[in-house]
């Protein structure tokens, strides 16, 4: 048992900065759905990518790692052009148009299913044998979806909103994968996360810039939220809370609360009517997350 009041302390402080974490991201279903009544989705991402890549730059300031940007060496720069297109640019688009087909209960909660996608990928892209576990795990979780998309209809298999589903589940697929080619890049996080934000932020103004006219001020107020709160800040304060603690399960099993808090703050702000489908599916895809990583954390121990 580790007695030192220094790493209590430091312990402390990721629980926190975890927690401020969660609850930020928490917001991000209803800001999406709010801010998508005043601005289309290109629109969005644009002010919001390019809100999150000014707040970064201002942390990097403020952290005097300014240098570091102008020592990133070529490779690392095109792997930021490459993430950077994958997220913001191609993942946002795809979830913020999503959000604009389904309710917020049922985007957000497919959207989180990107831990089993990496699973997924890495048995057909890496080749990696499957347990008849890990098996039972991802079968859960999709069940968790299935009940989701149908709105608890499981006999009529009614999905009302297919397309929207799709999209949904294609932008945990582009996540899953940015997160695979995301982890092997060494460079400094926070240095990243400014790269890969202002890529992105280049690639929607080529697309948007023939279009460019002043949104209205609440679509403003709403995309630098979700730039700073959803993209941005929340990303360098989950970053502080992982350096911060002992081990980090410690403050990953607390992002699993986000999707219920989101149900919470989607009921309470846009008044959406939250199905049993909804909250008992979310529980399925989170048990099933769950169980799949205690299988990861035992293979590993008995590696």
């Amino acid at each position: 048992m580790d007695n030192n009041p220094a790493s209590h302390s430091d312990q402390t402080k990721a629980y926190l900065f975890a927690a401020i974490a969660v609850l930020f991201w928490s917001t991000a279903a209803t800001a999406f759905k709010l801010t998508l009544q005043y601005l289309n989705t290109i629109e969005m991402l644009f002010y919001s990518s390019l809100t999150a890549a000014i707040a970064i730059f201002i942390i990097i300031l403020a952290q005097k790692k300014t240098k570091f940007i102008f020592h990133t060496s070529k490779k690392e720069i095109l792997t930021s052009a490459i993430l950077g297109l994958m997220n913001p640019f191609i993942y946002y688009i795809i979830l913020f148009k999503a959000y604009t087909l389904l309710p917020a209960q049922i985007a957000q909660p497919l959207n989180f299913i990107w831990p089993i996608m990496i699973v997924i990928f890495s048995i057909f892209l890496l080749k990696q044998k499957i347990s008849l576990k890990s098996l039972m795990a991802i079968l859960i979780s999709f069940f968790g979806v299935i009940l989701i998309s149908t709105k608890g209809r499981l006999f009529s298999f009614h999905i009302d909103e297919p397309y929207g589903v799709f999209l949904a589940l294609s932008s945990a697929f582009v996540w899953a994968l940015f997160f695979i080619i995301n982890i092997r890049d060494k460079n400094d996080e926070v240095i990243r996360l400014f790269l890969t934000f202002t890529f992105g932020t280049l690639y929607t103004f080529l697309v948007l810039y023939q279009k460019i006219s002043l949104p209205p001020l609440r679509g403003i107020i709403g995309a630098i939220y979700i730039g700073l709160f959803e993209m941005g800040i929340t990303f360098v304060i989950w970053i502080k809370a992982l350096k911060f603690s002992r081990t980090t399960a410690q403050v990953n099993n607390l992002i699993y609360l986000t999707p219920f808090l989101s149900l919470v703050i989607v009921s309470i702000v846009i008044k959406e009517k939250i199905l049993y489908s909804s909250i008992l599916g979310i529980t399925l895809i989170i048990c099933g997350i769950i169980l799949q990583k205690r299988i990861e954390s035992k293979n590993l121990i008995s590696e």
